[in-house]
């Protein structure tokens, strides 16, 4: 049984380090967002924090799991749900069906494919995010910085039921904390050329999770994606 005061007191603790990561960078703490990850939590793990109203959205990383957990959710608690993980242009309908925001489109393809969708769904303008691959790291899903604004070209220009809100990327995973900041710092660099190239705003940053998100707070994230800090470790998958 999960003890409500336990999450409570979790997830203000993350909370309490997010503050402090955006008033050491000069930012407000109201500015960054708390999302929790619930990649492989069961619902019982999962109400609890939800309940305590301190979490701004949950975060899932598969269209199928996300699924199974929704079908059992209490109608009567109210939530945002996006999905963070990479999406199949095959598995478009059901993360539509289900899901607030997206955060991985990283190909026109896939856009044409949600805008398309938004539409059928009467969910336009619907939010997306641009999953940027700014490590460099070939395990990692998201475009290349090189192209991104060549992507938000094409989403601008052919897919008007879609609204970017903002870019996000996944952290080096290693100990070098120069490492992971320029990463974070490159999603910021080139939030700021898109948005002064297409006029347009792209508030959003989504980026920082459980072992860096105050590394990403102070390199201006405004969405950090916290899962293990709040719920615990992963269990493992049968």
């Amino acid at each position: 049984m999960v003890d409500p005061v336990d999450c409570e007191v979790q997830v203000r603790e993350v909370l309490d380090r997010m503050a402090e990561a955006a008033l050491r960078s000069g930012r407000r703490p109201e500015d960054v967002r708390l999302l929790g990850v619930t990649k492989t939590h069961p619902v019982e793990r999962i109400l609890p924090v939800a309940r305590t109203g301190l979490v701004w959205a949950l975060g899932e990383n598969r269209v199928q799991e996300a699924e199974g957990k929704m079908e059992n959710w209490p109608e009567d608690l109210s939530i945002p749900w996006h999905l963070i993980g990479h999406l199949q242009r095959n598995k478009a309908r059901k993360a539509m069906a289900l899901f607030d925001v997206i955060h991985s489109v990283d190909s026109l393809r896939l856009a044409e494919t949600l805008d398309r969708l938004a539409l059928e769904f009467d969910k336009a303008p619907y939010d997306i995010m641009i999953e940027v691959n700014t490590s460099g790291e070939a395990s990692k899903h998201g475009i290349s910085p090189e192209e991104t604004l060549d992507l938000l070209d094409g989403i601008f220009s052919s897919c008007g039921h879609l609204n970017p809100v903002g870019l996000m990327t996944v952290g080096p995973l290693c100990d070098d904390q120069v490492r992971i900041g320029r990463a974070f710092g490159v999603l910021r660099e080139l939030r700021d050329r898109a948005t002064k190239e297409f006029g347009r705003p792209l508030p959003e940053l989504s980026m920082g999770m459980s072992g860096d998100f105050e590394l990403a707070i102070e390199e201006g994230s405004t969405i950090v994606r916290v899962g293990s800090a709040i719920f615990g470790e992963r269990e493992r998958r049968q």
